[in-house]
């Protein structure tokens, strides 16, 4: 029996030659250590536009990462204050106040180290890494009161100097609230024919500003009818801060004395029709806002303010201050509220409420109090005030104040001109600026029977000019010396947009 020969083919030979080379070269590896850098696998605000709403972005790294070293070299241009927070590999960066708008960053990481190399006796550094993001343009919106922007709606980009009409010329714009993410504008408006103020219906306009970055906009001016006047007055109405819920007060045209909250759905259903609205079944109220958490409304109701709830039974309030005639502001997590408390020698008080049950009073004055706004970080509440001037023709003065909500500190910030109740203000969503109007009511030299503009107060408006005023930390000594800017345009009723 004879004895078969192995014989080793090419193809073996090659295949043994190969993993004899691969092993030599992991056994290098093996012997030269971990040379792999380390990197930033991901960077959540990379290319993106944030806005007030966006308070924190996340780096997420190749490996586990040397915290410290990152920390240290972790530059953002311009700065940005912010806490530093980790999970394994991943850090996130929680901005103290937001974003100034307007602006791009430049978020920049190098000489950071891994975890581990320092105990390997190592000094390898991450790869350098660099991102890029930018804030939304400062863009504010307003009612034109010159003769080619009488009573439409106008928005102004303030970072491109850039002016954009949005409402048609058939519609006298009446009232107006942004939506959330900037991108519609609900407003209510009469025809331009008719001078009945109790005929507003509601619509809806496109601003042509981009929902996320990279995304097509919808063309700027596109208008939809959300609710008609046939059966009822719109009279006052509010949008819901997640932009889903409309509450309006309206009265029957048949039966005056039948007036109530009414909410409906802010955006059209899956048939493109809106849902018809329905009626809160509370008592009648005065002045409403809907809550930050965009499920109950707080009304003016008797003798105090009560939280209604949108679904369920607005019979049984959630709350109800009786003290308090008025709900003034929210902040946006919804833990504060400033509120007005009427007194019987008809001056009236600021409290700060908070859902601790806490009530700590502000100010008080024998004027009004006609409009508060908490700043989106600080502890600062902007208020727009009067001073009774004159008791006997009941003349006001109005002013903008600063209080600080932790030490109740006050600081006046401008004298506006006597007897303008009319004045509006609007605090940037970065906090950084106050936008306000002066209204020159029409007399009799300037009266036009074809200026078909009004105050809230029903006041004829001849002209109206719109000024931009910076604020500042109350610590801040500068800010006795800071100037309101009269802006180039011609309107009232400013808001910023989102």
């Amino acid at each position: 029996m004879t004895k078969s020969k192995t014989f080793i083919q090419p193809l073996d030979r090659v295949a043994i030659a190969l993993m004899l080379l691969l092993s030599l070269l992991i056994g290098l590896i093996i012997l030269q250590g971990d040379v792999v850098m380390a990197s930033v696998r991901d960077f959540t605000w990379q290319n993106q536009q944030i806005g007030a709403d966006d308070t924190s972005f996340t780096l997420t790294f190749s490996r586990p990462m040397d915290t410290k070293s990152v920390e240290e070299n972790l530059k953002i241009e311009p700065p940005l204050a912010g806490k530093v927070s980790w999970a394994g590999r991943r850090m996130v960066y929680t901005l103290i106040t937001p974003a100034p708008y307007g602006t791009n960053y430049k978020v920049q990481l190098q000489k950071a180290k891994d975890k581990f190399s320092e105990q390997e006796g190592k000094n390898r550094l991450i790869q350098p890494f660099t991102g890029n993001f930018s804030s939304r343009d400062r863009v504010i919106t307003y009612i034109g009161a010159d003769r080619e922007d009488q009573g439409k709606l106008v928005l102004y980009n303030l970072t491109k100097e850039q002016k954009r009409v949005i409402s048609p010329k058939d519609l006298i714009v009446m009232d107006f609230k942004p939506f959330p993410k900037g991108d519609k504008i609900l407003f209510s408006a009469r025809n331009s024919n008719s001078q009945d103020l109790l005929s507003a219906q509601l619509y809806t306009a496109t601003t042509g500003v981009p929902v996320q970055s990279g995304t097509q906009p919808e063309p700027a001016g596109r208008i939809d009818l959300i609710l008609d006047n046939k059966d009822y007055q719109n009279l006052k109405f509010d949008l819901s801060p997640d932009g889903e819920t409309i509450v309006i007060q309206r009265g029957n045209k048949a039966n005056p004395g039948d007036f109530g909250l009414w909410f409906m759905p802010a955006t059209s259903d899956k048939s493109g029709k809106n849902t018809v609205p329905q009626r809160l079944k509370s008592q009648p109220g005065g002045d409403f806002m809907i809550t930050p958490d965009s499920k109950a409304v707080a009304v003016a109701q008797g003798q105090g303010a009560a939280i209604l709830p949108l679904q369920g039974d607005a019979n049984k309030p959630l709350d109800f201050l009786p003290q308090f005639g008025l709900v003034q502001a929210f902040s946006k997590d919804g833990s504060q509220a400033a509120m007005v408390k009427f007194n019987t020698d008809y001056t009236r008080d600021l409290f700060l409420v908070t859902n601790q049950g806490i009530q700590k009073q502000l100010l008080k004055t024998t004027g009004s109090i006609i409009d508060c706004q908490f700043d989106p970080a600080l502890p600062t509440l902007y208020c727009l005030l009067t001073q009774l001037m004159s008791k006997a023709e009941y003349v006001e003065q109005p002013y903008l104040v600063a209080i600080n909500l932790k030490t109740g500190e006050q600081k006046p910030l401008l004298l506006l001109p006597i007897d303008q109740r009319n004045v509006q203000m609007s605090l940037s969503p970065d906090g950084l600026g106050l936008l306000f109007d002066q209204i020159m009511a029409q007399t009799n030299d300037t009266a036009s029977s074809a200026n078909p503009l009004t105050t809230d107060d029903g006041e004829a408006i001849a002209s109206s000019s719109l000024w931009l005023m910076p604020v500042l930390p109350i610590s801040d000594t500068a800010i006795n010396t800071i100037k309101p800017e009269k802006l180039p345009l011609v309107g009232f009723h400013p808001r910023w947009l989102p």
